[in-house]
């Protein structure tokens, strides 16, 4: 061997660190850095969880109210319904007297003056009725001879044959119903034709 062979290769030395030069610690700087990313970062994560939570409450509470509303106006139309049951067998009770008292009075031919005044006395009785029930929102049902049957408002106690009327059609009213806005307080009992 020569001794150009034997001659060691040598390496440029560079200015460049190597790994045993380079320190691994974190400038302090870069330190408090990551710290107020953090500090942020838990913070709009703090912000979002109380966002979120104040709209949860929000709709459980805007929930709340809508249902505790509609309760309210049920137990109101509820009130409404059983206490209208009670007084209607008195308003039957005042149509009859007043039909009664009209048949009376045809028969006779003749109306004196007392059995007039008693007429109109019913008849203003019976308008007062209607009224009240007029302001607590319950109507009557219409139903009259040829108004088609409904088993929503109506109810079927007989069936005639009829060729007046169409089929399924209301041939007699046996007793008015009423309902307070879609809630039937009482059905109308009716003869249905065919």
């Amino acid at each position: 061997m020569t001794d150009d062979e034997n001659e060691v290769l040598e390496f440029p030395e560079d200015d460049e660190p190597t790994i045993d030069d380079i320190d691994l610690e974190q400038d302090p700087e870069d330190e408090e850095e990551d710290e107020e990313l953090e500090a942020g970062a838990d913070e709009s994560a703090r912000i979002k969880e109380l966002e979120d939570r104040y709209v949860r409450l929000f709709a459980e509470y805007d929930n709340f109210r809508k249902r505790t509303a509609k309760e309210k106006e049920d137990l109101y139309a509820s009130a409404v319904v059983e206490v209208t049951k009670q007084w209607l067998s008195v308003l039957d009770n005042i149509d009859r007297a007043l039909d009664a008292a009209k048949a009376a009075a045809a028969k006779d031919g003749e109306v004196d003056e007392t059995e007039d005044k008693m007429l109109q006395g019913l008849e203003l009785i019976k308008k007062q009725a209607a009224d009240v029930l007029a302001k607590i929102n319950v109507t009557e049902i219409e139903c009259e001879r040829g108004t088609a049957f409904d088993p929503n408002l109506h109810e079927a106690v007989m069936h005639t044959e009829d060729d007046s009327l169409g089929e399924n059609e209301v041939a007699q009213v046996f007793q008015k119903g009423y309902i307070l806005k879609d809630r039937v307080v009482r059905h109308a009992v009716v003869q249905v034709a065919n």
